[in-house]
């Protein structure tokens, strides 16, 4: 393999993990940081300008993978060419590190994009080798939990060493994030592209008789395979305590968008790290009429932020959360899309600027409330 280059970025606003350099600069050997120092640059190096110097993102839970890959409704992408088009939407957007989020289920109304899980990591395997992607790509198995052969499905792919997140989801009628039956038709009107009310009172019959026949052995069949691949789980919409409950007792390391203040205050009081969207933060508020993301930042019980169906709202939503949240300077917003869902899952070389870390970093510049990503280096080389 060869050497990455030496590289200096000078003239930066460096953001740390708990402060922030006001003018400073980095130093990359073979794409690791060897020095990060205040004032001006022992050797002269590419200057940025005072642009904010920051650790690439990390995104645990993204859908748009299948954006690309189904760009209309029964219209298949070639999936080789979706994967670097993606890639390339993930970089631009600031993100180094993304977990690709993988349906493990069928859906009537998602054209059965759950059947193609394994075609798109394999897709994703091969473009990854032949040296075609920008930044780092792991592997989130999303379960939706009440449906055949979820078991059977996931551990067809478990085995590979990019899975990095076993999410637990539960989208029944009726509960978690649709409990709201109006904001429940609305939601599947706009997806499906028109069902009747009939159509959907029969859709949302399956999934209740599937609840009843098929959840309660499938997530423990989950909990156990994710168990025993060490891999970290995801609990899903939390609601209820009942729903805390059962998080604390699989050991399950990441929340998925909590429903309900009470939800969150108790899962974060557990020690369960707690996601929420980015797109609700920027946005303001849920589009399923569910907790807000800035109530739970307020409420000191936010730490991880994901981008979920919008990669560039990872980055606005940490600059807005600095501004806008009392108790988040810039690197505590920082962390929530760094450094923590770094943590969660074990990816302990990367998600700061600190000497002997991956040299993943964006360069970023604001005007007013535009945000604009500069540059990117994914393990010391520019890649956008």
């Amino acid at each position: 393999m060869s050497k990455t280059p030496t590289v200096v970025l000078e003239n930066a606003r460096i953001v740390l993990s708990d402060h922030v350099i006001e003018r400073g600069y980095v130093a990359v050997d073979n794409g690791v940081l060897v020095e990060v120092g205040e004032g001006a640059a022992p050797e002269r190096g590419l200057d940025l300008d005072g642009d904010l110097l920051l650790p690439g993102l990390v995104e645990l839970h993204t859908d748009h993978l299948e954006a690309h890959c189904m760009p209309r409704p029964k219209v298949y992408w070639d999936t080789a060419s979706a994967v670097i088009s993606y890639d390339a939407q993930i970089a631009t957007s600031g993100i180094t590190t993304v977990l690709d989020s993988l349906r493990i289920w069928r859906d009537e109304i998602a054209e059965d994009a759950g059947a193609h899980a394994n075609k798109f990591a394999e897709e994703i395997d091969e473009v990854r080798r032949a040296g075609l992607l920008r930044v780092s790509h792991f592997l989130h198995l999303r379960c939706e939990v009440p449906t055949p052969g979820v078991v059977d499905d996931a551990l067809a792919l478990i085995d590979r060493p990019e899975v990095r997140l076993v999410s637990l989801m539960n989208h029944t009628p009726g509960q978690r994030q649709f409990r709201d039956p109006v904001k429940l038709r609305d939601y599947y009107r706009g997806k499906s592209g028109g069902m009747s009310d009939a159509e959907l009172d029969d859709l949302f019959a399956r999934r209740v008789d599937n609840q009843a026949k098929y959840a309660a052995e499938n997530y423990e069949g989950l909990i156990s395979l994710a168990k025993r691949h060490q891999t970290p789980l995801a609990s899903h919409d939390d609601t209820t305590a009942e729903h805390v409950q059962d998080a604390i007792r699989d050991c399950v390391a990441v929340a998925e968008f909590p429903t309900t203040m009470e939800a969150a205050e108790a899962l974060h009081g557990a020690g369960i790290k707690v996601m929420m969207g980015a797109p609700n933060l920027v946005r303001g508020g849920s589009h399923s009429g569910n907790i807000a993301t800035a109530q739970l930042a307020a409420a000191g019980v936010l730490d991880v932020m994901s981008s979920d169906y919008v990669p560039s709202s990872l980055l606005i939503a940490a600059l807005r959360l600095a501004e806008e949240a009392n108790n988040f300077d810039l690197p505590a917003a920082i962390r929530t899309v760094s450094k923590t869902p770094a943590d969660v899952i074990d990816l302990n070389d990367r998600g700061e600027i600190a000497v002997g870390k991956r040299a993943d970093l964006i360069q970023v510049r604001q005007s007013r409330s535009a945000v604009a990503v500069r540059s990117v280096w994914c393990a010391g080389l520019r890649v956008a």
